[in-house]
C-alpha cells in the first residue's frame, strides 16, 4: 500500500497529476499492482486559517490514513 501524502507525492507515485479532492477514498491500481491512496499532504493543516476547516481536513486526513490501513489489511 502506498500512501500519497500531498499533490506532489501523487504525481511522483502515479507519474501524472491528479487532484487530491477528487481521488480521496478510493485505492488506485499502480502499474506494479500495488495500491495507493492520495489524501492532503499533513502541512496542509498548518496553513489553514479557520479551526472549523482544520478539524475537516484533519478529520479527512484520519479517515483517509484508517482507509488506507484497512485495505491493506485485506490484501490483494
Amino acid at each position: 500500500m502506498v500512501v500519497a501524502l500531498g499533490a506532489t507525492a501523487a504525481r511522483a507515485v502515479m507519474r501524472k497529476a491528479l487532484t487530491i479532492n477528487a481521488n480521496r477514498g478510493r485505492l488506485i491500481e499502480l502499474a506494479d499492482h500495488r495500491s495507493a491512496v492520495i489524501t492532503v499532504h499533513p502541512s496542509y493543516l498548518l496553513r489553514l486559517l479557520e479551526d472549523r476547516d482544520k478539524r475537516r481536513e484533519f478529520d479527512g486526513l484520519v479517515k483517509d490514513l484508517r482507509f488506507a490501513a484497512d485495505a491493506a489489511d485485506k490484501g490483494p
